[in-house]
């Protein structure tokens, strides 16, 4: 198993990869998707503030990622001693038509099938998404953790309608949030989003095949039946069996997202991890710690919440899992740097946790 930090687009700069270098993570794993609102940035962490209109702007619908920046940005990881493993979350802008099943799907589909190529061309083997219409919605920030220390949770159910212009929380249509009368996007039925799913992975999968580039689904966060009104697919352990099922290529694989998987109410997060990994289905893994269940979790330090992190990893271990393991979120510690603060604890437990467990062997 190999230990990774995950990077948003604008922390994807060379004193971040020497952090990540210095506190014994071997790899990254880089979000494109970026997030702004009133001209920062922001990521998916952050508490909505008093609107819905979601974290802010997608990108340009007409400027896909290039070959040459994905691979020049392989080349910069590279530099600093790392593996770039995989990308994370398509830009609702490129694909947003696929969720809503909207006018403009075709030309999506050519869009992912688009970048899968290129991602193969630049030599990236995975490509993490979360087939989600409200994407992550309803979480909050507060001092949950340990010692008062900021992290996010949910605090009850999120079911504010999502208004015209919005596709997996962020803004696709930047004029509609200043129209009088937007409208929301009706609601699709679970039926309805699961046959979305069914028809992206069978035109989008033997391309991927091709590029040698796996898909990586993450499941719903907040595992929530609904979000926004709209339904979600991967909210209780065993909805992960029905992706697999959907379509047997090897390609479709899973981002095991261990803090959610915890967080959901139903299954069990052992024996959950046991048996993806088992079924060599796991492309890689966000690990993080939580307390509780939907729809009031707080996330906790790596060490101190209702999971026994060193069980998971010596799962993953037992069912021969190499690929990477990510602390996906962390609590943020008082002092100049928070968030650095935070990762750098969650990387040093679980860099410790695999240094035991390949003690034992």
């Amino acid at each position: 198993m190999k230990l990774g930090l995950g990077l948003y687009r604008h922390m994807l700069a060379p004193e971040n990869f020497a952090f990540a270098k210095q506190a014994g993570a071997t790899h990254v794993v880089a979000h494109l998707v970026d997030y702004f609102r009133g001209g920062g940035h922001v990521g998916p962490d952050d508490q909505p503030t008093g609107t819905d209109w979601g974290w802010g702007l997608a990108g340009d619908p007409d400027k896909l990622w290039t070959a040459e920046e994905l691979a020049a940005l392989r080349r910069r990881v590279e530099d600093a001693g790392l593996v770039l493993e995989a990308i994370e979350n398509f830009d609702p802008a490129h694909w947003g038509d696929i969720l809503l099943d909207g006018p403009r799907r075709a030309q999506h589909v050519e869009n992912v099938k688009t970048i899968l190529r290129r991602l193969g061309e630049a030599g990236i083997p995975i490509m993490g998404y979360n087939f989600s219409i409200a994407g992550v919605a309803g979480r909050t920030k507060g001092n949950y953790a340990r010692g008062g220390a900021p992290s996010v949770g949910m605090e009850g159910p999120y079911d504010l309608p999502m208004p015209n212009g919005l596709v997996w929380n962020m803004v696709v249509d930047p004029a509609a949030p200043s129209r009088a009368n937007t409208g929301t996007i009706p609601p699709a039925t679970s039926a309805q989003l699961w046959s979305r799913l069914e028809r992206f992975l069978h035109e989008v999968l033997p391309v991927a095949e091709q590029a040698g580039v796996r898909l990586a689904l993450h499941p719903d966060d907040p595992p929530m039946p609904t979000i926004r009104g709209q339904p979600r697919l991967v909210f209780q352990p065993d909805h992960y069996q029905r992706v697999i099922d959907l379509n047997p290529s090897r390609a479709n694989q899973l981002e095991f997202c261990v803090g959610s998987i915890a967080e959901m109410t139903e299954g069990d997060v052992y024996e959950a991890t046991q048996r993806y990994a088992q079924k060599s289905r796991i492309g890689y893994v966000h690990l993080r710690n939580v307390r509780d269940k939907v729809p009031h979790y707080k996330e906790t330090f790596i060490d101190d919440g209702e999971v026994d992190v060193l069980r998971v990893l010596a799962i993953l271990k037992q069912n021969n899992f190499d690929g990477v393991i990510i602390p996906d979120h962390a609590p943020q510690m008082s002092c100049a740097a928070p968030w650095h603060a935070g990762m750098a604890f969650a990387l040093g437990y679980l860099r410790a946790g695999l240094q035991a467990l390949e003690a034992k062997q």
